[in-house]
């Protein structure tokens, strides 16, 4: 028999919690971690149309990335469909676990795998871990060969499949060879990227001052919408596998949860 603990003490052999930003409520959000478990489901997000596809899928382990109480609830009034949602989950007996900021640092962790899915070799943390030099913020590696900044942007777009990518740049017919890629709300770290010497630098909401210091830098970021990590759902129902087998039933999310339609 599978416990819930057992599944969490894998999730955090591989992405320790002690890597996660400071106040990031990553681990264990809701449930009993004694319970036994057979199914579970992967997600970016826990949304209502998650919780209702992993209810009916029969699932009894969420492992997501973002935490369903990254806001801590104020009362109980089931009215708001938060709440609600966190009293589906209770009824239907579904531990669910997120790791956040941690899985975007831990070594193969989600930076790892979005530099799998964008194309970028020979890896590096940006913002390496203090005393593991292998894990850390975000990635910095190379193109196979160099592409227009353009059509590396496309390329991307078609990764993501998002109907559009932010482009801040000057020149966006240059060559790309050397990219740095944060999952997430990294703008705050364009500096640090364009200091390593990335010539583009690919992470999400930018904000509209930013890509003005952007540009003003002569630098380029790339910003493909925070939803691009989604692309971590597939890897982390890998990892599962390889620690459980068919001990385990897993699988992805199907569901879109960007909250964003450009019209």
């Amino acid at each position: 028999m599978i416990r819930a603990a057992d599944l969490i003490k894998k999730i955090e052999a591989f992405a320790p919690k002690s890597l996660a930003e400071e106040g990031d409520p990553t681990g264990l959000q809701i449930g009993d971690p004694n319970q036994p478990i057979s199914k579970v489901m992967t997600t970016l997000d826990v949304r209502p149309e998650t919780v209702k596809e992993a209810v009916e899928a029969g699932v009894d382990f969420i492992w997501a990335h973002h935490e369903p109480l990254f806001f801590p609830a104020k009362n109980l009034d089931l009215s708001d469909p938060q709440n609600k949602m966190y009293a589906d989950l209770i009824k239907a007996n579904i531990v669910v676990y997120s790791s956040h900021t941690n899985l975007d640092a831990a070594e193969g962790g989600l930076n790892d795998w979005l530099c799998s899915a964008f194309g970028i070799e020979e890896a590096v943390p940006l913002l390496p871990a203090e005393g593991n030099a292998k894990a850390g913020l975000g990635r910095i590696g190379r193109l196979k060969e160099p592409l227009k900044m353009v059509d590396y942007a496309k390329a991307v777009k078609q990764t993501c499949q998002v109907d559009q990518v932010r482009l801040v740049a000057k020149h966006p017919e240059a060559m790309v060879e050397k990219v740095a890629v944060l999952g997430g709300d990294g703008g705050k770290f364009w500096r640090t990227a364009k200091a390593a010497q990335a010539d583009l630098f690919i992470t999400a909401d930018l904000y509209y001052h930013v890509g003005h210091d952007v540009l003003a830098a002569d630098f380029a970021v790339l910003d493909p919408d925070h939803h691009m990590e989604a692309l971590a759902k597939g890897p982390m129902a890998e990892k599962v596998k390889d620690w459980f087998g068919s001990s385990l039933t897993v699988f992805a999310s199907t569901v879109n949860t960007d909250p964003y339609r450009y019209l």
